[in-house]
Order: structure tokens, then sequence, then C-alpha cells
């Protein structure tokens, strides 16, 4: 058994860390899946199990202190827009606008649930009887 003494601020600060570590390697396992060409290619191949054993472990890191839902969702989200992104730098594929649009939609999202996981903003929230304001947008807790 291992005793933690660092502040909770710190742990939570740690996880997102790991969060954001794990969608990077998920972006690199999704962009080598498909260098891969169906695992028909040896050296994509060892490289995708290399991403995909390293964004399971940093997942399961920060899911010791990150609800699984807004984890998984932050984690699908990052890996999504970034293989996305990445995908017509590394391959023949396009970024439509369209495409873009909803990415963006994508990255507000993972940005919300950021901001849905705050101790400040659930402060805040038990403070105004469970309505919270951040700039422009409101939303009930």
């Amino acid at each position: 058994m291992t005793i933690d003494s660092s502040s909770p601020r710190t742990r939570t600060g740690r996880a997102w860390a790991a969060l954001v570590t794990a969608g990077a390697f998920e972006v690199g396992y999704a962009l080598s899946v498909n260098g891969s060409a169906g695992f028909t290619d040896l050296v994509w191949s060892l490289v995708a199990i290399g991403f995909f054993v390293l964004t399971l472990l940093f997942l399961s890191i920060a899911l010791r202190s990150i609800d699984v839902g807004i984890g998984y969702a932050v984690w699908a989200g990052i890996g999504a827009v970034g293989a996305a992104l990445l995908g017509p730098v590394f391959f023949d594929e396009t970024m439509t606008p369209v495409k873009a649009l909803w990415l963006a939609l994508i990255i507000g999202g993972v940005v919300w649930l950021k901001l849905a996981d705050s101790p400040a903003l659930g402060r805040r929230a038990e403070k105004s009887g469970g309505r919270v304001s951040a700039g422009a947008a409101s939303m009930e807790l």
C-alpha cells in the first residue's frame, strides 16, 4: 500500500497530465495502425503495439483520479482530433471545412468536460445553487 502525501490538486493535475499523454499516445496508435496497412507491415505494426500499450498505461493512471466517463471522452476526443489533424500530414487524407467544424466541436466538448471536472467550478456551483456561468455560456450542474 502506498500513501500519497500530495495534495488533491496536485494529484488531479498529474492525472490530467497523464490523460493528455495518453491522448497523444492514442494519436500515435491510430496513425501507426493506419501505417501498418492492416498489420501487414512489421515495423508499423510493432510501433502500433508500443503506442497501444503506452496509451492504455497512461489512461489507467489518469483514471485513478478522473471519472471514467470524463476521462474516456477526453482521451477519445484527443485521439480523434489528433488523428484527423495529422492524417493529412502523414497520409493521403484530406481536411475539409466541414470536418474542421466538427473537430472544433469535439475540441470544445473536451474543454467543457475539463472545466466540468474542475474543483473550482464545483465550488462555484455549490455557492450559486447549481448554476455556473463561464463567460457567455452557462450550465446547470
